[in-house]
């Protein structure tokens, strides 16, 4: 959002934080961290522009009205806009209507103490196009989730660019500041000079460790389709750069897919993952600026990278797979399945055991609805969230954990009934073990 000229208009950041998010005292989203990482970061870095601007953080807030007139506030701006919600999405009792909740909102009272999340596109649709950016760090509980995947998107406005992520429940997040927040703000520190809202949200989704399945908008089919390096437009570079044009991805497909491997063809003009040529032992340097891309099987480089002790470049690689086959194939599909098994055995090879034990439990659970309980599959996705589980050191984490491990093991009859009886031993255990030991 560059703004330029003599004549700038005063500039505005909206903070939001809204309910926190939580399941089984299991924290997903902590929207005081993120709000508070937020406030240490520069405001001109935030907008994306130099001219003066106003801040509001909005923490604790309960009324839904005094939050509706901050809005209006911020809208009636003249110059550029950001807005940055964070919290837990619910729904009305009726199911009807999303909802950002408030610090009181229960599940009998959103219709009068949350944020009805129209509002943010009517507050904001009045707005010039171009001056208006949207992100949102948000998770939602068990009544919002199946009304969001039949929306499959989150609006705001036509007249503003919305960037951000939606978890899905039973996921357990950070602690502190949430993931995507976390790697947002790293994108704008570290970067050499402020990136394009489009790549700021691509390299942030790339590098976050978001669960299975979490909505990603825009999605990855969206940002890094043709005319994009990575996230970044062809037209929307900084100034002063002369390396010519972007590069044109190909559709990414396994080799063993029909028209995947070498020789594949020319890309659609639908958005596409694009992944990085290299060769067949993987370099310790860093990827180059603007690598070249090439359709082929990305799962032998992606282990390559692991066994090097390169994990965060493969579980970004992974994400971003599994991303694009969750947009193209399916969140129940069998290859959007076996790519958050692919993850799981990743986050297992890092040493994140928590990670690995919630991605082989919900592996087995999608498994488990398409597939007999005897079949091979759903019987190694069991076994290997169980070993999983058992080497969590925290007796907290691995609490949280073993309810959902326990009703997957019991769901398997032909299972050998050691697992379970391990399991349900050390959970007792558990129980008895302060946090810490």
């Amino acid at each position: 959002m560059q703004i330029n000229g003599a004549k700038q208009q005063r500039g505005h950041v909206l903070l939001i934080a809204g309910d926190s998010a939580t399941r089984r005292r299991t924290v997903q989203v902590l929207p005081s961290k993120n709000l508070a990482a937020l406030s240490m970061v520069p405001v001109s870095a935030l907008l994306g522009s130099n001219v003066p601007s106003d801040t509001t953080y909005l923490d604790g807030i309960h009324d839904q009205n005094a939050l509706q007139v901050r809005l209006r506030t911020a809208a009636a701006t003249p110059g550029p806009l950001l807005v940055y919600l964070s919290g837990r999405l619910t729904t009305d009792r009726r199911g009807q209507q999303l909802y950002l909740a408030l610090s009181r909102t229960t599940a009998s009272t959103a219709r009068y103490t949350a944020l009805p999340w129209e509002w943010l596109g009517t507050e904001l649709r009045t707005r010039p196009q171009g001056l208006t950016t949207v992100v949102f760090d948000l998770a939602a509980d068990k009544a919002a989730w199946p009304l969001l995947r039949e929306y499959g998107t989150l609006p705001a406005s036509t007249a503003a660019e919305v960037y951000g992520v939606v978890t899905p429940p039973g996921f357990a997040g950070d602690e502190g500041v949430s993931s995507y927040t976390r790697h947002w703000i790293e994108q704008l520190r570290h970067a050499p000079e402020r990136p394009s809202n489009s790549r700021l949200h691509a390299l942030t989704v790339a590098s976050a460790a978001l669960p299975p399945g979490a909505l990603v908008l825009p999605g990855i089919r969206e940002i890094t389709a043709p005319g994009y390096a990575f996230g970044h437009p062809a037209t929307d570079r900084p100034q002063g750069r002369t390396d010519g044009p972007a590069p044109q991805p190909v559709v990414p497909r396994p080799a063993h897919e029909p028209g995947g491997g070498r020789g594949a063809g020319p890309a659609p003009r639908t958005g596409t993952v694009v992944v990085p040529q290299t060769d067949a032992a993987p370099s310790t340097q860093p990827p180059p600026a603007h690598p070249v891309f090439v359709a082929q099987d990305p799962r032998p480089h992606i282990h390559a990278l692991a066994q090097s002790g390169r994990h965060t470049e493969a579980a970004q690689m992974a994400q971003m797979w599994e991303q694009y086959i969750l947009q193209t194939d399916g969140f129940d599909s069998p290859k959007a399945t076996e790519w958050v098994e692919i993850r799981a055995d990743l986050a297992k090879m890092s040493g994140n055991f928590l990670l690995a034990t919630q991605l082989w439990v919900g592996a087995g659970r999608t498994r488990l609805v398409h597939q007999s309980p005897d079949a091979p599959e759903v019987l190694s996705a069991a076994r290997s969230a169980h070993y999983c589980w058992t080497q969590l050191q925290d007796a907290a984490r691995a609490r949280e954990c073993g309810p959902e491990l326990i009703s997957l093991l019991r769901a398997l009859p032909s299972l050998d009934r050691r697992h379970l009886t391990v399991a349900q031993q050390r959970l007792e255990f558990l129980h008895d073990t302060p946090d810490g030991s």
